[in-house]
């Protein structure tokens, strides 16, 4: 699906109750998380930018690439780390991108485990042939590492999600955009 077609179905989810859902929305703490994520997301496609850094490296892609995102409207992660990829894309229309959901067909989630486990979101680039040239997620490694001490710490659910939350809101997609800049996947022709 497109940008548009995955927010619209974001969307269309804020407007039903949880009785009205489908799983995993039928929970109303997967319910408030999306409406949590919905705000997150909006705020980010309003104020971030691309930095140079990241727009130059994109400029240098020459040959067609194909970004796959998998995610979910309910990832915490995904609130934070979607808009600067769908921002990203945008900067060289040789990169086409569209968005799958982890939880349905094709579950191509299952082909990039990380750790095990069906870890989001997920960014796989591959060439016009179909080769993986990079994949990145579920998070920025900065956020990564405050996940794995807080879960090594038992943490309960709710003070990991209070520091990732806070370790997004300081870093302002700047470790994200570094990250994608570095990817092997740009490279000069």
């Amino acid at each position: 699906m497109t940008f548009q077609e995955y927010t619209q179905y974001f969307e269309t989810l804020l407007h039903k109750s949880a009785a009205e859902q489908n799983a995993p929305y039928n929970n109303p703490d997967y319910l408030e998380y999306t409406k949590l994520n919905w705000a997150r997301m909006h705020r980010w496609l309003k104020t971030a930018h691309i930095e140079e850094a990241l727009s130059d490296k994109l400029k240098e892609i020459a040959e067609k690439q194909y970004w796959i995102v998998i995610t979910e409207p309910w990832c915490g992660d995904a609130a934070h780390s979607v808009p600067f990829i769908e921002m990203a894309a945008a900067q060289n229309p040789l990169i086409r991108i569209s968005y799958e959901l982890r939880d349905s067909e094709p579950f191509r989630i299952e082909q990039y485990l990380t750790h095990g486990s069906k870890s989001i979101p997920k960014l796989i680039i591959r060439n016009e042939a179909g080769e993986d040239l990079a994949v990145w997620g579920p998070r920025p490694a900065g956020c990564q590492q405050v996940y794995d001490e807080l879960k090594a710490a038992n943490a309960d659910f709710g003070q990991m999600k209070t520091a990732i939350q806070q370790w997004y809101n300081k870093d302002k997609g700047q470790e994200i955009q570094r990250e994608l800049a570095a990817l092997d996947s740009f490279r000069k022709a």
